[in-house]
């Protein structure tokens, strides 16, 4: 007899980071903090490549984006986690988390292909110096951000489509602090096998392909800068492709290992811990490691507080 895909629960029930009011009390307050900090990072950011003509090259227009996206995922994920914690409960409706699964997935899948054009943008540049005007013009520039938006938000359908086919009629309780497809899954009544299995060659096709164009592109430019003889041109290469690295490599780290790594049926606990990391910390490390130590970004800060009256020292 086939299983009529009806779901009779209306809400979630979250588990959350901790039961001890305290603890909850303190997350608060750090998470409060590095949202807010999330956001003006980002929006510093932003604000820059927009104003300053000085960067409105190809990478800093991507990097634009990537700040873009980073404010968009933290703002459907933080301000719920804020609330749950300051209440002392959380309870989500049905319909919004498929909402957040599908808004979270959407914009994780458009930050990797993001990831893998800024590496292939830094090829261009330090390999085909000549090439790289032409192959990395405006309009090639926003092609390749629009096209990693609208793949994130199909592929993000795709996924939410596949979950929530599924009948859901209990137990509704998620030992986690935000609705995350593989724990939500995991309640389904009926068989979940197949859809296991599209979700797993779809991670693979979202991850795999990035780091694979990552990897081939670092590993040309390597090949490249072994061949500048000069210090000066050994640390220009390190310091436009350093960062980007740091980022990359903690980023698909985190992710892989929540998609495409099997885990045990007991493996919430270690789920929620990797999901806190690239929720919260990835997107608040994100602006702090890319303007860091970039001196196109330091000069530029310096030219707005000067526009705006302040002299920096």
């Amino acid at each position: 007899m086939d299983v009529e895909n009806l779901t009779s629960i209306t809400e979630f029930v979250f588990v959350g980071l901790s039961s001890q009011r305290k603890t909850q009390l303190l997350l608060f307050v750090v998470i409060l903090l590095t949202y807010s900090l999330t956001i003006m990072g980002n929006l510093v950011v932003i604000l820059l490549v927009w104003f300053d003509t000085r960067l409105q090259t190809p990478m800093y227009y991507f990097l634009m984006h990537l700040s873009g996206l980073e404010i968009c995922y933290v703002t459907s994920t933080e301000p719920q986690m804020l609330a749950h914690l300051l209440a002392g409960n959380g309870v989500i409706s049905y319909t919004h988390c498929a909402a957040q699964i599908f808004v979270a997935l959407s914009l994780g899948a458009a930050e990797c292909f993001l990831l893998g054009i800024m590496a292939y943008d830094r090829y261009l540049a330090i390999c085909q110096p000549l090439r790289y005007p032409v192959a990395m013009d405006r309009s090639c520039q926003v092609h390749l951000a629009f096209g990693c938006w609208a793949t994130g938000f199909l592929f993000g359908s795709i996924y939410v489509g596949c979950t929530f086919r599924h009948s859901y009629c209990g137990p509704n309780r998620i030992n986690h602090f935000m609705c995350e497809l593989p724990v939500v899954l995991k309640l389904a009544c009926d068989d979940t096998r197949v859809t296991q299995a599209i979700i797993f060659v779809m991670a693979g096709l979202v991850l795999l392909i990035p780091i694979s164009v990552v990897l081939t592109s670092y590993m040309v430019i390597l090949f490249s800068v072994l061949q500048i003889r000069s210090a000066t041109g050994w640390r220009k290469a390190f310091s436009t492709c350093a960062s980007h690295l740091v980022v990359v490599t903690v980023f698909y780290g985190t992710v892989t290992s929540m998609y495409l790594i099997p885990r045990s049926v007991t493996s919430s606990d270690r789920d929620k811990n990797i999901a806190l990391f690239y929720v919260v910390v990835t997107p608040f490390l994100n602006p702090i490691i890319y303007t860091l130590r970039n001196k196109d970004v330091h000069e530029a800060v310096a030219r707005a507080l000067r526009r705006g009256g302040f002299e920096p020292k």
